[in-house]
């Protein structure tokens, strides 16, 4: 036929049943497994586990298969006996674990989250200012703030988000910090970041901005000190400005906005801002920035994620002479703009 090529196959399973796998997940948190088997500290028998969880075997039998072959957990035979241990991927789901994905899950599997995503087509359309807004009359931000359970979920998956990409931001980050005496941490939520970065940069003070009520519920951190105000209004004074997945919520007029003010707080012979955001690239084989793009189209008003260009034009409007990108091996690149 020509050159005609071979589309790729799809797995029409997935299509239609893709939410299976994290709505098992979250059962699979909520009920401990994870837990259970880390606290046996030996690979546990269906017997045990269900034991230890309260379960009835042959549904646990069947959830355990389920995650088995996903590999999620590993399935091992002691002495004839089918017994699960752990595997990298179950000990993120224990939740005191350092590395937990739990509250991430535990936000993008609630039913205000998942409620907008059923309302995607209508923002698609243009019929509504978003797919949750559409979905709970209001935008996120104004639905953080009425409701204060959600504003928890909320604020701990953004607090894990950050914790689990700091590792891989704090190595792309050499050299970054050289001659930085303080920070401002912008929409720092309850301050994660800048605590991991006065750890690996004892020298930096910080200054971790958010919202009132976001900051009203920060740790205290030698170091560090929590302020409230709106980022639209005013910024903080500091020799850099640090944005991890602020700007990503905004279109290109808000984040301009948010940019200037930005630029006004740092000093002009060597202040930055230090952009922590996906850039979406044709190279990057992780697909990160294209799902967390649909998350923006789904979960704010005008957010979205941006190419290299639109980084560019952003930065450029907000009257930066200069930017730096490199990438790291998380979901965010590093981005520096400079006065």
């Amino acid at each position: 036929m020509g050159d005609h090529k071979e589309e790729p196959k799809v797995d029409r399973w997935k299509l239609a049943f893709g939410y299976v796998e994290m709505a098992v997940v979250k059962c699979a948190i909520e009920l401990g497994i994870a837990e259970a088997i880390e606290s046996h500290g030996n690979p546990m028998t269906l017997t045990e586990l269900s034991s230890t969880l309260g379960c009835a075997p042959s549904l646990l039998n069947r959830v355990m298969r389920f995650l088995v072959h996903n590999h999620i957990f590993k399935e091992i035979d002691i002495r004839g006996s089918k017994s699960y241990s752990q595997t990298t991927i179950s000990r993120m789901l224990i939740k005191s674990d350092e590395n937990s994905i739990a509250p991430v899950i535990f936000l993008e599997s609630n039913p205000v989250n998942q409620a907008s995503w059923q309302k995607l087509s209508v923002r698609v359309l243009d019929k509504e200012p978003s797919a949750f807004e559409a979905a709970t009359g209001k935008d996120v931000w104004s639905y953080a703030v009425e409701n204060p359970a959600y504003n928890k979920v909320l604020n701990e998956a953004m607090a894990c988000a950050s914790k689990l990409d700091m590792p891989a931001i704090i190595d792309g980050c050499l050299g970054v910090f050289d001659g930085i005496d303080t920070v401002v941490d912008v929409g720092g939520g309850h301050g994660t970041i800048l605590r991991n970065l006065v750890k690996a940069y004892p020298w930096i003070k910080g200054i971790n901005f958010d919202q009132p009520h976001v900051v009203s519920s920060a740790p205290k951190c030698d170091g560090i000190e929590n302020v409230g105000g709106d980022m639209f209004d005013c910024v903080p004074k500091a020799d850099a400005v640090i944005l991890k997945l602020v700007l990503h919520d905004w279109g290109d007029e808000e984040s301009i906005r948010i940019l200037k003010k930005c630029k006004e707080a740092i000093p002009q012979d060597k202040g930055k801002v230090i952009i922590l955001e996906a850039v979406i690239s044709k190279e990057d084989k992780t697909n990160a920035g294209l799902i967390l793009d649909m998350v923006m189209l789904a979960h704010t008003n005008t957010g979205k994620e941006r190419t290299l260009e639109e980084w560019a034009y952003v930065l450029g409007e907000a009257g930066f002479s200069r930017h730096t990108v490199r990438s790291t091996a998380a979901a965010p690149s590093v981005i520096e703009a400079f006065p």
